[in-house]
């Protein structure tokens, strides 16, 4: 008599089946398809998690950059500013104060201002 482990093999054909949920047809239903795009949605979610820490970096250097702007100054020049003046805000923190305390921005820039002149 052959042994299969049939529960082992069964509970991984089901975690397989069950991950490949959203899919159309055989993809959704056959263990061989299913498998492939199972292991091809992992391989994209990978690169989605590095490729999303990009893009928010991308969208904060945006907003700080067009704030930066309306008082006067360049991206470079304000963060070169953030830096000689010892202030220790990081870009995500830069860009939500742009966009919901102006005015804590323009003290902010004033003071940037002042560290780059002197």
């Amino acid at each position: 008599m052959r042994v299969t482990n049939r529960v082992a093999s069964r509970n991984r054909r089901r975690r397989i089946l069950n991950r490949a949920k959203g899919q159309v047809g055989g993809r959704r239903r056959l263990i061989r398809t299913a498998t492939e795009v199972v292991i091809r949605g992992d391989s994209f979610a990978y690169v989605g998690r590095k490729q999303k820490k990009r893009q928010f970096r991308r969208l904060w250097i945006t907003r700080v950059s067009a704030a930066a702007k309306n008082h006067g100054m360049n991206y470079s020049q304000f963060m070169n500013g953030i830096k000689k003046s010892g202030i220790e805000l990081n870009r995500k923190q830069l860009s939500e104060m742009a966009i919901h305390d102006p005015e804590g921005f323009t003290a902010l820039t004033e003071k940037v201002k002042a560290a780059l002149s002197s």
